[in-house]
């Protein structure tokens, strides 16, 4: 069925009438590595938000790890979870700044794609194991999914814009437009704040154990907080040419940053669970360098036309906290044969 292309028409001159200044417009696309034609009722950026809701990667991330290893409790974050909250953080700046924010859900809706089982202590694993091809990095791997390693290695041909702000997601990034930088803001807000949430349910913190800077600054609960975050953000950069906290608000975001690493993710209890991880991962990834031809056909190519680790690698990254505690067990664990 035909759908006329003024759907499309639309919502591009929808944008040139109501986005910011510094917005990235859908029709000012730098493209795709391999050019399309446009769709009829989609932007480039829409259609790069629908492509990673599909792909393989983004399901696996229901069963990998956000802070807290295998949870019994349906109630804390996975990394589907919070991507989902930082897509919707990422909107709501988006929308108070007059940003595209069908370009910031793309972005984040792709920025943990390339996260390990375990979450960063398997990032951690992956990243000495491959300290003589370069290391391991959660944002280079996301960039390689959509790139190459989705759809059999073909890749889903995103936009440029979309790349980038996936590479650049990080604190440490400088994502191209604006959206970019939204999202790398919205993944430290969604995560520092649900990972409070958690830690309390959890029991490892209280709610009085925040910095009192935290607390005046950006309130008692997990709603005061993101709103507040998106409030600051709108005040500093409504109108300008990026997107960014007010300095004193910024110094009190990093001060809770600290806090965390010190109270939540670097705890005797994580440290213990991080070392029975790496001997797992390393084990399977000494594992598959000696049987290469028990991966999956798309990482044996891998091997046989780049390399052996890198093949390993991504395989291992691909995995779901539950899919290597699987395999783990199948290789390595021995099984009663007079129970089958």
């Amino acid at each position: 069925m035909h759908i006329d292309s003024l759907v499309l028409q639309r919502q591009l001159e929808f944008e040139d009438k109501f986005l910011a200044k510094y917005a990235c417009k859908s029709k000012h696309t730098k493209g795709r590595k391999i050019p399309e034609e446009p769709c009829h009722f989609r932007t480039d950026f829409q259609r790069d938000r629908d492509r990673i809701l599909y792909c393989k990667s983004f399901l696996r991330l229901k069963n990998k790890t956000q802070v807290f290893f295998q949870p019994e409790s349906d109630h804390y974050r996975t990394r589907l979870t919070h991507t989902l909250i930082v897509a919707q953080v990422a909107r709501s700046i988006a929308r108070a700044l007059a940003l595209n924010e069908d370009l910031a859900e793309a972005i984040a809706l792709g920025h943990d794609l390339g996260h390990t089982p375990f979450g960063h202590a398997g990032e951690r694993v992956l990243n000495q194991l491959m300290k003589e091809y370069g290391g391991f990095k959660h944002n280079y791997q996301s960039l390689r999914n959509v790139e190459f390693l989705e759809n059999d290695g073909r890749g889903l041909n995103l936009t440029y814009e979309v790349c980038d702000g996936i590479l650049h997601h990080k604190k440490t990034g400088t994502p191209m437009t604006l959206e970019g930088q939204a999202v790398s803001l919205a993944d430290r807000i969604a995560y520092l704040t649900h990972d409070i949430e958690d830690a309390i349910r959890a029991k490892i913190l209280k709610e009085d154990d925040l910095p009192r800077d935290v607390l005046q600054n950006f309130g008692h609960k997990t709603s005061e907080r993101v709103n507040n975050s998106i409030l600051y953000i709108y005040q500093e950069s409504k109108d300008k040419s990026y997107v960014r906290f007010p300095k004193e608000i910024d110094a009190s975001f990093n001060n809770l940053r600290t806090f965390m690493f010190d109270s939540v993710y670097q705890t005797e209890y994580t440290k213990l669970q991080e070392m029975k991880i790496a001997k797992m991962l390393t084990a399977l990834f000494e594992y598959y360098l000696e049987h290469i031809h028990e991966m999956p056909i798309l990482y044996q190519n891998i091997a046989k036309e780049s390399n052996q680790y890198i093949a390993v690698c991504d395989f291992i990254a691909s995995m779901t906290d539950k899919y290597a505690v699987h395999i783990f067990k199948k290789v390595f664990i021995p099984k009663d044969w007079t129970l089958d």
